[in-house]
């Protein structure tokens, strides 16, 4: 498989997610994508069957924060001081999807350890939680709020949040690999009260952590960014 690497820096997110579609519907045998990007003006996102009553239009808008829908699953994230990566493949006895959600955990944690030692302690998350149960519950709105099996964690605390979904026979798979504390500031943008937002708050406190907090420092973008291409690359073309 020949996986091409791309780097579209910053567009809004319909923007980035009519791209990522693109990829998907444009993908040719034997290709595949890796991209990185940012956001710009900062977004909440939306899963693919989350209701946007669910956030508070009114205030985003007066934040100068987008509200846009993925077409991959998951629950609801601010996109702001982060590197969202996207990654798709044609699915093949090789790469079945539980597959390829590993093998990029694996590449993500290789790619981390190459940009600071100290993230070699990133591992995999084993436990997957009850889902139906979950989104029952407000915590059930925030993509952060839960860790899902083979997802990205470091020391116990979430990282990085992925979410796959399979079109046409292919794989689209996003990911927000997490840089500064902005995205704590999701509780905010929900309809939901204050006492729960205040709960939520706490809880993403607790279940989440962010590069720049581990390492206590501004990261190196460009630096981030070349670890992952390259290891991806090393990983996936052959």
């Amino acid at each position: 498989m020949k996986l091409e690497l791309l780097n579209t820096g910053k567009n809004s997110g319909n923007y980035n997610m009519n791209f990522d579609l693109n990829l998907v519907h444009n993908l040719k045998s034997g290709q595949g994508f890796f991209r990185l990007y940012y956001w710009e003006p900062y977004c909440i996102s939306l899963g693919a069957n989350q209701a946007q009553t669910e956030i508070n239009e009114e205030l985003c808008k007066k934040d100068g924060i987008e509200i846009v829908k993925r077409p991959t699953g998951g629950r609801a994230i601010l996109h702001a001081e982060e590197i969202t990566y996207s990654f798709v493949i044609a699915i093949t006895d090789v790469f079945q999807p539980r597959i390829v959600y590993k093998l990029i955990s694996e590449a993500l944690i290789e790619s981390l350890a190459k940009y600071n030692s100290i993230l070699s302690e990133c591992s995999l998350e084993n436990n997957q939680p009850n889902f139906r149960n979950l989104l029952q519950t407000n915590s059930g709105i925030v993509c952060f709020a839960s860790t899902a099996q083979n997802e990205v964690n470091f020391r116990g605390k979430k990282l990085i949040g992925s979410a796959q979904r399979k079109i046409d026979g292919k794989i689209l798979q996003h990911g927000s690999i997490l840089i500064g504390k902005r995205h704590k500031d999701l509780p905010k943008y929900l309809n939901i009260s204050e006492e729960e937002k205040a709960k939520l708050f706490t809880e993403m406190g607790n279940k989440t952590t962010e590069i720049e907090t581990i390492l206590s420092e501004k990261i190196n973008y460009s630096k981030l960014e070349e670890a992952l291409l390259s290891t991806f690359s090393e990983k996936f073309n052959r």
